[in-house]
């Protein structure tokens, strides 16, 4: 198994909505507010509705789940689904709570499983590949670098 990098993606993340005392943890609704996506075969911005229903559990870890959608430059429509973990370590608290800071790839467990699905033919590679990401925390939301699985 190769993982083959393919692009990075950053999303400006909205105003998230908090919901304490459900029973597998809190859930955090966060909008994607703005992001792109920049590789050498897919670059392109967020549009519409996208966010993350992100599940903190008693261990001090995150669970994502997050759907969006992504335009390309040239015009195609991809759909964008993943889960993932973040450990909620002191850096990423920290700058989850300081947006003048940020955390680097390394400073914290934070990896995802993502999908990518769309009816164009120029990008139908997508719907047969598996990818994985590596995050971060920015001072406006988050970075991943995605690699493709081959």
């Amino acid at each position: 198994m190769n993982l083959v990098f393919e692009f990075a993606m950053a999303a400006e993340l909205g105003t998230s909505s908090v919901l304490s005392g459900a029973p597998f943890g809190t859930r955090i609704i966060v909008p994607i507010a703005a992001g792109r996506a920049q590789g050498a075969r897919i670059s392109g911005q967020f549009v519409g509705h996208g966010g993350d229903w992100l599940l903190v559990g008693p261990d001090g870890w995150a669970r994502l789940d997050v759907r969006a959608q992504l335009r390309t430059d040239d015009g195609a429509d991809i759909y964008v689904s993943y889960n993932g973990v973040m450990e909620l370590n002191d850096a990423a608290r920290a700058a989850m709570r300081d947006r003048n800071r940020e955390t680097a790839f390394e400073d914290q467990y934070y990896r995802a499983a993502l999908w990518l699905e769309t009816g164009d033919e120029r990008y139908s590679w997508v719907n047969q590949k598996a990818f994985v990401a590596q995050g971060r925390v920015t001072r406006t939301g988050v970075e991943y670098h995605v690699h493709r699985v081959e």
